[in-house]
């Protein structure tokens, strides 16, 4: 029985886990990462089921500033203090790498930074005892003052409709094309585990349907990369020029097997039909993932929200009742669900530093970290524009992490990537807060409509972009003041006098 109370327990050795354990060592915590697999990454040993990433791996971008080059990476985990950091780059030449390589970095990262993980040690409770964590795995417990869940999301999510229980589940159907030939399928859910179930089944059913309650969104028009990517989109393509095909708007309202198949009767919401029973030889149900709760006690059980997919969380990553159990990785996603990247590895690395940074301050007595300046418009300017050309983590968490200029008289200190939510909840007197974000109502702009586009060659005082471009806004004692946009630019280089004096101009009136 282990009975040392650590200051941290880890549950969930993936690229969040590996990460905030690097990080907490790195801080000199005490600290244990608990693996229910035999090896790092244990998600991706079978996610995605047809094995291709959709994080984008970009390794030749003409740029020699590491920082910059972490735009284009989405796959490489951070690491506090490392001046050779492994990169997921140096693993695949794929812009969509296999997930194979996935595994091999996280365990070369693993064993460089010496992680503390417990592997096949799965956890079965969780309780408290006073103000202590207490974990029980087998036959052995864990104690810590604080825990960090980095589970990710773990359990189907599946419908309620009469007969979900017979259809086929995304996590373990059958991948092999050929043993659909010249069937009928309907793959519910309209997200990227539906449509890549789709794709991998178009050269060989007779027909597919991908149906669900929503219209489809393309990742490429809301700027989430979690929306429908182009790599899976093979199905729409048939679909509009009617190669049998198609995409149904609406819901399941029960499915019953009979010796000829299923028969799904489904509500159309936007066809003739109110309701339609539609013979299929297989059924696929894609429709996402949950938080697992059930191993808590009921007295340290996290609310839940969002249909109690995910863990509900403050502006500290912290569960809203239960104090010092806090979150990491995809399931913080429900801070910026369908908006941001807090659920895929480009965006919940850089939460998970902040992460490190919040706990830091909140229980160790440490500050964080800071550059002071002179409260002067061209002083704030030149780390602004310092700054917005060459984030990564503005870039990514756009319009979620923020970098904060705080004024107390004449000296500003300047804060690197605070959850902005964290920001407002406890605002400073003075502060100005700067994120890269896309204009208002982006998601109802065609990108390709160049008439939509704001010109580049002249200030964007109004907010007239709809690209990502860097926002300044100024609150007093929390009160909004004055908002200024930094105009687009098809380079995302924001240095120009077009850039440059304006925001000069600014923070003078500001200031």
């Amino acid at each position: 029985m282990a009975e040392e109370v650590l200051d941290y327990l880890v549950v969930g050795a993936g690229p969040a886990g590996v990460q905030l354990a690097q990080f907490l060592g790195r801080a000199g915590r005490r600290y244990l990462v608990l693996e229910a697999g035999s090896a790092p990454g244990h998600f991706f040993e079978t996610f995605p089921r047809h094995r291709t990433l959709i994080s984008i791996n970009k390794k030749h971008t003409g740029y020699t500033d590491p920082e910059l080059n972490l735009r284009m990476d989405w796959n490489s985990v951070l690491a506090d203090g490392d001046e050779d950091p492994l990169l997921f780059t140096d693993y695949s030449e794929k812009l969509f790498p296999d997930a194979e390589d996935l595994l091999r970095y996280l365990a070369d990262y693993t064993a460089k930074h010496r992680i503390d993980v417990r592997y096949g040690t799965r956890v079965t409770r969780i309780r408290r005892e006073q103000d202590v964590f207490v974990l029980t795995a087998g036959e052995e417990e864990f104690r810590a003052k604080r825990l960090i869940m980095a589970t990710g999301v773990t359990k189907p999510y599946i419908p309620d409709f009469p007969g979900a229980d017979l259809v086929d589940q995304y996590v373990d159907v059958d991948v092999d094309p050929a043993n659909f030939t010249d069937q009928r399928v309907l793959v519910l859910g309209k997200g990227n585990s539906a449509f890549e179930t789709a794709d991998n089944l178009i050269e060989q059913a007779a027909v597919v349907h991908v149906g669900g309650p929503r219209p489809v969104k393309l990742a490429w028009r809301t700027h989430f990369v979690g929306h429908l990517r182009a790599y899976n989109a093979g199905i729409l393509d048939m679909y509009q020029l009617k190669l049998q095909h198609a995409i149904l708007d609406g819901d399941v309202r029960e499915v019953r097997k009979d010796a000829d198949g299923y028969h799904v009767k489904f509500a159309f919401a936007r066809a003739d039909e109110v309701i339609k029973e539609i013979r299929y030889d297989r059924v696929i149900c894609c429709t996402g993932f949950r938080f697992d709760a059930s191993l808590f006690d009921e007295d340290c059980r996290p609310e839940l929200t969002i249909n109690g997919r995910f863990p509900a969380q403050t502006p500290d990553w912290e569960s809203v009742n239960v104090p010092g159990l806090h979150f990491a990785g995809t399931i913080t996603q429900v801070r910026d669900f369908k908006k941001a990247t807090s659920a895929f590895i480009h965006g919940f690395r850089y939460g998970a530093r902040a992460l490190v940074k919040v706990l830091n301050e909140r229980y160790h007595d440490v500050p964080w970290p800071h550059t002071e300046l002179p409260a002067k418009p061209d002083g704030l300017t030149g780390a602004v524009i310092t700054r917005i050309n060459r984030t990564s983590g503005l870039y990514q968490q756009f319009g979620f992490l923020g970098d904060v200029v705080v004024v107390a008289g004449d000296t500003a200190r300047y804060l690197e990537e605070v959850p902005v939510d964290r920001v407002l909840a406890n605002p400073p007197d003075d502060a100005y807060v700067v994120t890269l974000d896309y204009g208002p109502d982006h998601d109802k702009v065609d990108p390709f409509d160049f008439v939509a586009r704001a010109a580049q060659d002249k200030a964007n005082d109004h907010g007239e972009g709809h690209y990502l471009h860097p926002i300044v806004r100024h609150y007093r004692r929390g009160e909004l003041v004055a908002t200024h946009h930094v105009t687009e630019n098809l380079e995302n280089e924001w240095d120009k006098e077009v850039h440059v004096e304006p925001l000069t101009a600014f923070f003078t009136r500001e200031l």
